[in-house]
């Protein structure tokens, strides 16, 4: 009988585990195409598993002069993640949500800057999933 509910929650496991790991993969793929082959990726994978209204919050550094892009995604679709980059005095510098969602944003600043990028999910189109935001920079 033990063995019984061994090899089931093993499976279940599995299962669960196989499930993440396809949405990971295709999320990341959904991302890197606005990223490949002009822009590389600082190395960083900032991604957070969201259910209902969570938003997740990252923090990160953006250098004078240099010409980014970020990009958000979760699950096949697009424009299902919103995200918003705030200064160190938590004012609003840009939302995608002002521009339909969009999944990605090029920018550049004049001075460096630390920022904190908050994401959430477009509780319209989707209820949880993973989310991830990759930065890039052009040499």
């Amino acid at each position: 009988m033990n063995r019984k509910y061994t090899i089931l929650f093993f499976l279940l496991f599995w299962g669960i585990n196989f499930s993440v790991k396809a949405q990971s993969d295709v999320t990341l793929s959904n991302c890197t195409k606005y990223l490949e082959p002009q822009f590389i990726s600082d190395g960083q994978e900032y991604k957070a598993l969201l259910s209902g209204g969570e938003i997740a919050e990252f923090h990160t550094t953006f250098y004078a002069e240099n010409y980014y892009r970020i990009v958000a995604a979760t699950g096949k679709e697009e424009n299902n993640v919103i995200f918003s980059i705030y200064d160190e005095e938590n004012h609003l510098l840009f939302t995608n949500r002002d521009h339909k969602n969009s999944p990605y944003w090029d920018f550049q600043f004049s001075n460096t800057i630390n920022c904190t990028i908050e994401a959430k999910l477009n509780q319209k189109k989707v209820s949880s999933g993973f989310v991830l935001i990759l930065i890039g920079f052009k040499q």
